[in-house]
């Protein structure tokens, strides 16, 4: 693994978005050992930091590194493979192809070009959801910052023990690692691949050993079916393997609650079929949502309720969630859907360009536990930044740089990623990752996925 090289650094742009504060034009970031030593006027930092690399941006708008929270690496290579419309028929045949088709060895092949596109698109930090466990070797080679949550299986109470036994045989192996910039936790699934014992063992399990926790809530009419009334493909998947099944309760949040789950204070992804009820809840557990526009369209689940996410108090941030169900990993682009998608809906409390941005931004790091070091541009902060260019016929004029970012930028703009004061992308080159040395590989996964 290569170790962090950084650097100490004066960042000038045309624009400073904080996001803890105003936009700051003609602006200045000064990183020194890591962190953001002082942000202010080019004129005031230049003379304390003649020792730093200087990088003049020019006209473009410097930011906080891109939260994502969360994500699928290890899935990245079945990008337009899976565009089935029924969601039930969708996840068997993600689940036949990544157990039937894929190795080891292309599911990291995946996940390196997950955090290859991760880091072309400003994105400094990533929520994954591991299943193989590979994923943490292709963060720890690209430099990114991470959550890893290990994810486990288990519908059959009988088979609880195992399930459990098999995470912390994956956990130990993860912890043995030491990912400098990567945290490990867990991901129990769903309330329909994970039994309600299941969840019980983990909610203790994930207290006593102070894991962060992470699974799928609300997210389908097939999920809701399921757990009020025991009944649809997933009843029907269950009971065809002879696995008792019977209603959990009124909604998934009150299943997790009644679990213990929700004691864990976990990151809820999606939260779609969600009642004012249901969110109060998620806010008064301390628990967090990474809403996922974009996917929870592609799949046909619906809108989720972002206006009264935040208006209950809950900490919230966005989430591509897995390319095959997004087709890209761009955070700028889903602020960007998630905005339209709450003007279409007519939804109450509108947010604004900045608003969204800080989604993308500190709220993905409050939504992690991260906000103390990341998130934001401040004194004292980990220098975790992205730069996006404004010099563009589709960006210009630049009449309100956060509308400006929100509504025209993308992935494609970006042209600077920093982690902790090092520079992984200058807008041409990747610093780790290369990425034609997956060529290779991909064509071999392409080969796979195209034999009927």
């Amino acid at each position: 693994m290569l170790l962090g090289m950084s650097e100490n650094l004066l960042i000038t742009a045309d624009w400073i978005l904080p996001i803890s504060g105003a936009p700051l034009e003609g602006g200045a970031v000064d990183v020194r050992d890591g962190r953001i030593h002082a942000v202010g006027s080019a004129a005031e930092l230049l003379p304390g930091a003649e020792e730093s690399r200087r990088m003049d941006l020019g006209r473009a708008a410097l930011l906080p590194g891109l939260v994502n929270t969360h994500a699928h690496l290890e899935l990245t290579a079945l990008r337009g493979f899976l565009e089935e419309d029924d969601f039930f028929s969708w996840i068997r045949k993600l689940t036949e192809t990544k157990y039937g088709r894929l190795n080891e060895d292309d599911l990291l092949c995946s996940a390196r070009l997950g955090v290859i596109e991760a880091t072309r698109a400003g994105i400094t930090t990533i929520a994954d959801i591991a299943d193989a466990g590979v994923s943490l070797a292709a963060l720890m080679e690209g430099g990114l910052r991470a959550v890893l949550y290990q994810e486990v299986f288990g519908p059959d109470p009988d088979q609880a023990e195992e399930s459990l036994g098999g995470l912390q045989e994956k956990l130990e192996s993860h912890e043995a690692a030491r990912a400098p910039r990567v945290s490990i936790g867990i991901s129990p699934h769903s309330p329909y691949t994970v039994s309600r014992r299941l969840f019980e063992m983990l909610a203790e399990f994930a207290q006593a050993g102070g894991y962060p926790v992470s699974v799928h809530a609300a997210e389908s009419a097939a999920e809701g079916a399921f757990v009020r009334k025991a009944e649809g493909p997933f009843a029907d998947y269950l009971r065809s393997r002879n696995i008792e099944v019977k209603p959990l309760g009124e909604s998934t949040i009150r299943f997790l609650e009644e679990t213990g789950l929700l004691a864990t204070a976990p990151l809820l992804a999606h939260c779609i079929d969600c009642s004012q009820e249901d969110l109060r809840i998620v806010a008064r557990s301390g628990s967090a949502i990474a809403h996922c526009p974009k996917s929870n369209a592609k799949l046909g689940h619906g809108t989720a309720p972002l206006a009264a996410m935040l208006r209950e108090g809950a900490r919230v941030g966005l989430g591509s969630d897995g390319v095959i169900c997004n087709n890209t990993c761009d955070l700028l682009e889903e602020a960007r859907f998630g905005a339209l998608l709450q003007r279409a809906g007519g939804e109450e409390d509108i947010l604004a360009a900045g608003e969204f941005l800080r989604l993308a931004t500190l709220g993905g790091a409050e939504a992690l536990g991260l906000d103390e070091n990341i998130g934001s541009i401040e004194e004292g902060k980990l220098a975790d930044l992205c730069a996006v260019n404004l010099d563009a016929p589709h960006l210009e004029p630049v009449l309100n740089v956060e509308a400006a970012v929100l509504w025209s930028a993308s992935a494609r703009d970006v042209i600077l990623t920093v982690v902790e004061g090092e520079v992984l992308y200058d807008g041409k080159e990747l610093r780790r990752l290369d990425p034609a040395f997956l060529r290779e590989p991909l064509g071999a996964i392409r080969e796979k996925l195209s034999k009927p």
